[in-house]
């Protein structure tokens, strides 16, 4: 219970001369980029977690079939890193944490001031200041730093980054362009947000985990939706299939088997919702990632190629078109994404208006 909830004067606001009230705006707008900042970077993490578990439970399946010994589970899980021990990657943490549910051994944050994460410690996760060290064992590495910050730890990093390694960059000064030479890395996202002047006030100042338990919220988030004032350039959602694409050629998977487990994976909470006559199983087909001429000469057993995710996020791609063209994938998107929260959209709920925004960087 909040004691000093209802205490006008001890509200930030209440601080704030007459004269300077027109910039309070502000506080709302960066609340609501962190919010919706936060909840993409969780939303991906869980994309991600659930395909290797998919990936796992079938492997494992086939072993007690075959009789083959099975990996450790350690072996395949997602691990985590944290560059940065701010307000932004606190609050990315705990959403981890929450909503995947990530564990507590396989999150590590570096800072220059570990001692001001006993929080986290206490939870069993490592805090410490060795970049270099954070991006040799993680999968997925978040930059949540200041843009002066960011050249130096690109030198720290660029030679123990693996190449699958995904490097998401929330240092929205520097394009993902730069991101690249700086890295000497092409297995990088970076979302863009565009916020309207008459930007809605919706966003509060509760912590993001509980925002995003609030429907309203959570469905401003979803990057097809403009509600909120503050829309994502739908580039980071191609992008982060790309990065899913990338992930499962690495273990050298035909792309058949992924394009089946991507349709499983997006198709599952959109059927749950509707009933059998209204929906509609989505289905991947290779020429929805690659030209029709390099599908149609791709063998059964070939893996998809390596994609450069720099590429991909500013230039078109076959999957632009899907994306503007399929209603299905839209509806199917949308309910994983609010489910991914614990968050069941009904049929009135549904928003499948996309805003695409502009690929220049």
């Amino acid at each position: 219970m909040d004691l000093l909830e209802d205490l006008e004067t001890m509200k930030f606001e209440s601080g704030i001369h007459e004269e300077d009230q027109s910039w309070l705006y502000l506080l709302g707008r960066s609340h609501g980029l962190m919010t919706k900042a936060c909840a993409h970077a969780t939303f991906f993490c869980k994309l991600l977690h659930n395909l290797r578990e998919s990936l796992d439970e079938k492997r494992t399946s086939k072993c007690h079939l075959t009789g083959l010994r099975e990996e450790t589970q350690d072996d395949d899980a997602l691990k985590v890193g944290i560059i940065g021990g701010g307000h932004l990657g606190k609050q990315l943490a705990h959403m981890l944490l929450q909503f995947i549910p990530i564990p507590a051994e396989n999150l590590r944050i570096s800072t220059r001031r570990p001692e001001t994460l006993d929080e986290f410690k206490k939870l069993g996760i490592q805090c410490f200041y060795q970049n270099a060290s954070l991006v040799g064992w993680a999968n997925v590495v978040f930059l949540c730093c200041l843009p002066s910050q960011l050249p130096n730890i690109c030198v720290e990093i660029q030679t123990r980054l693996g190449k699958d390694c995904i490097v998401y960059s929330f240092v929205s000064a520097i394009p993902v362009s730069r991101l690249k030479l700086l890295l000497n890395h092409t297995n990088i996202l970076r979302p863009q947000y565009q916020c309207a002047e008459d930007l809605a006030h919706i966003w509060g100042a509760n912590e993001i985990t509980a925002a995003l338990q609030d429907p309203v919220i959570l469905q401003a988030t979803c990057p097809y939706s403009p509600a909120g004032g503050i829309s994502l350039n739908i580039k980071w959602l191609e992008g982060m299939f790309y990065a899913l694409l990338n992930f499962c050629t690495a273990k050298d998977m035909p792309h058949p088997q992924v394009l089946q487990h991507l349709s499983e994976l997006f198709s599952s909470q959109h059927l749950k919702a509707c009933r059998e006559d209204e929906a509609s199983p989505l289905q991947f087909q290779a020429q929805d990632f690659v030209s029709q001429i390099y599908a149609k000469n791709l063998s059964q057993r070939r893996p998809f190629p390596l994609f450069d995710l720099t590429t991909v996020q500013l230039k078109e791609t076959p999957f632009s078109q899907y994306l503007s063209n399929s209603t299905t994938f839209q509806d199917c998107f949308t309910h994983l994404y609010c489910d991914s929260f614990g968050i069941s959209l009904t049929k009135e709920q549904e928003q499948p208006e996309v805003s695409t925004g502009s690929p220049s960087q």
